[in-house]
């Protein structure tokens, strides 16, 4: 596709592309609002190197992609409540880190995020890298009978793996540079469409994640573990993904409509610090579903 406003580089073949020509901390035009959107689309997630943004500045960038996405179990920072800091410290060694399995953030909501950023202000000297899945190719590899099968079906999402009373964050041993609260809400469950459609695009995409995603539907964790394992392991085969590495003032935006994502935690004993916000979405849309009414909900 021909940009005007900016250029755009492809990093693989799955998805992702890096985004030139623009300076995110003055005010954008429409035009090139609209170009960095459509890129977005095309690409899945797109990255912006050498942006010097304040936490003001990446509110701004944000609400320039919609309103403000609804944060739980982690706490926004003192001077801009919709920021969230992702930090882990050099000596939190053999912990685990924020956001280290593969997931879409906050499937558990009734509408989880449309979009997530995250903006690196101070990187390890190496490691650290983030990797994204396209769950779009997930949904189109699998074969016809599958694919077939999959469609009507629903699975529960929830957040009690990380933030239960028995979660991965529970009593501060893990991520404990970061304001994370656990408790009973995390056992609730959410329905949400093993397949998605995308309310921009019109394109399915798979939708289980093995961060959130606890069962289908009407059946038990039991039953659905060998569907649903071979989902999650399917859906991020290594030709599915790409994979960004971070400098101070890379700033990394993806769709969580149609992207699942892994922060990989290679950097013991040096420090990493990255600000995070999400651009608040719909409620998911189910194949068959009136596309153009939900979209708008």
């Amino acid at each position: 596709m021909n940009y005007q406003r900016i250029t755009v580089e492809r990093m693989a073949g799955a998805c992702g592309a890096e985004i030139g020509g623009v300076d995110l901390s003055k005010p954008l035009d429409a035009a090139t609002a609209a170009e960095i959107r459509r890129a977005l689309l095309e690409n899945l997630v797109v990255v912006f190197r050498d942006q010097p943004l304040d936490d003001h500045g990446l509110q701004t960038f944000t609400r320039g992609l919609g309103e403000f996405g609804i944060e739980p179990y982690v706490e926004g920072t003192e001077t801009a409540p919709h920021v969230v800091a992702v930090i882990k410290e050099a000596d939190e060694v053999r912990s685990v880190n924020f956001g280290g399995n593969w997931h879409s953030d906050w499937s558990f909501q009734e509408t989880p995020p449309a979009f997530t950023i995250l903006h690196a202000r101070q990187t390890p000297p190496f490691g650290g890298d983030t990797l994204f899945a396209n769950q779009y190719l997930a949904w189109e590899a699998l074969s016809p009978g599958l694919r077939a099968m999959l469609g009507g079906m629903r699975a529960m999402h929830s957040a009690r793996r990380p933030y239960g009373p028995q979660g991965t964050y529970a009593g501060g041993r893990n991520a404990r540079s970061m304001k994370i609260s656990t408790g009973e809400s995390a056992l609730a469950e959410q329905s949400q469409p093993v397949v998605r459609v995308h309310a921009e695009t019109g394109r399915e995409a798979l939708y289980v994640n093995k961060v959130y995603t606890i069962r289908f539907e009407d059946m038990t964790e039991r039953e659905s573990a060998p569907l649903l394992g071979f989902l999650c392991d399917h859906a991020v085969r290594p030709e599915f993904t790409c994979r960004v590495d971070w400098r101070p003032g890379t700033l990394t935006v993806w769709d969580n409509r149609c992207v699942q994502h892994f922060a990989i935690n290679d950097y013991d004993g040096h420090r990493r610090e990255m600000h995070r916000t999400t651009v608040r979405g719909e409620k998911p849309i189910a194949t068959g579903e009136d596309h153009n009414r939900r979209a708008a909900e």
